[in-house]
């Protein structure tokens, strides 16, 4: 915890007031202008840059002339019009149970094609299959009931990666189905891009567009419409406070995920071992029933092999005595004539 004595207040500005820069504050930000800034929280938002979540959400939310220029530069477009941008959007499962997934920066054209813009700061967050989920998540979300699938707009997923993920100092990676046995593009409008973060050259767009990402000072960015919203959040006591809220959203939104994460993997646990146990109940009542059976069985035939060996024995006690003929013997063993023959003719023998 901060010392209370170590933070220093904020003067509360209005919404029409003008930042130093004359960068003038959206009527649409709303601000708890009762939060007290310390200088560790001054000291944290200076070290951030454009790969950092807390402020590229902030400067793209909303924000459809950076995010216009962000595009034309990756695309290499100078047209595209961007009519709706949402930061942190998110794309829940149709399927209970199943993975949602929150948009980094969410974008629609006048076209209509959708652009999910992702900045990761570690490599591991632009995996393979993420960008297939992310580009099946987004495609979901376009046809309306009774739609023709022709209808289906292009898609674009963005990765914009602090370092190169594909290692081969390439500014820009287009990832693109294609058929195997003719090299023709598949055209099914889906595209995946991947954005060299660490890439450097200062004299092409998408050179100076990476350096921006990477600079912590709005003074030392090329394009003014990043820097001017760089400089806001990180220089003006509304855009201090407007971070200082959304770090601490983030901070909670992502302590809820992983306590959700967490219930999910202890319910999962859960269910696996009372499955467990029901199957133990189960296959031990049913070995313990096969069991009680078997020996029901056992019992019984060990009863009729001593019946049956007493029997014979009364058999060859009364032939040894000849009191009796083989028929009387039969009748009374309730053996057949012909089993009374065989056990004399044994006892003859």
């Amino acid at each position: 915890m901060v010392n209370e004595n170590n933070r220093r207040k904020i003067t509360p500005r209005t919404d029409n007031q003008e930042d130093k820069s004359g960068i003038a504050v959206s009527s649409s930000e709303t601000v708890d202008e009762n939060i007290v800034i310390s200088e560790e929280d001054l000291r944290a938002i200076s070290k951030l840059c454009l790969f950092d979540d807390d402020l590229m959400t902030l400067v793209f939310d909303r924000n459809i002339e950076a995010t216009e220029l962000l595009l034309n530069i990756i695309l290499g477009r100078d047209d595209l019009k961007v009519l709706e941008v949402v930061a942190q959007r998110e794309y829940k499962s149709p399927v209970n149970g199943g993975r949602s997934i929150i948009l980094d920066i969410y974008a629609r054209d006048e076209a209509g094609k959708v652009y999910d813009i992702e900045v990761q700061r570690l490599s591991g967050g632009a995996d393979a299959h993420r960008a297939r989920f992310h580009s099946s998540m987004v495609d979901l979300k376009m046809l309306k009931q009774n739609q023709k699938f022709t209808e289906l707009c292009d898609s674009y997923v963005i990765f914009i990666t602090r370092y190169d993920v594909m290692g081969a100092g390439l500014p820009l990676y287009h990832v693109k189905r294609t058929v195997e046995e003719t090299g023709e593009l598949f055209g099914d409008g889906s595209h995946i891009i991947y954005v060299n973060g660490s890439y450097r050259n200062n004299k092409n767009s998408m050179g100076k567009l990476m350096h921006d990402f990477r600079c912590r000072s709005a003074d030392d960015m090329f394009y003014e419409p990043l820097a001017k919203q760089v400089r806001h959040f990180k220089e003006t006591g509304g855009g201090q406070r407007a971070m200082c809220e959304v770090i601490e959203e983030l901070v909670e939104k992502r302590a809820e995920k992983r306590a959700e994460e967490r219930a999910g993997k202890m319910a999962e646990k859960m269910a696996e071992k009372m499955a467990e146990e029901m199957v133990e109940k189960i296959v031990g009542k049913m070995a313990e029933e096969m069991a009680g059976k078997m020996a029901e069985e056992m019992a019984e035939k060990m009863a009729e092999k001593v019946a049956e060996t007493i029997t014979q024995a009364n058999v060859h006690r009364m032939l040894a005595k000849g009191k009796l003929t083989m028929e009387e013997i039969a009748e009374y063993t309730d053996l057949p004539v012909e089993t009374v023959r065989k056990l004399a003719a044994s006892q003859q023998a």
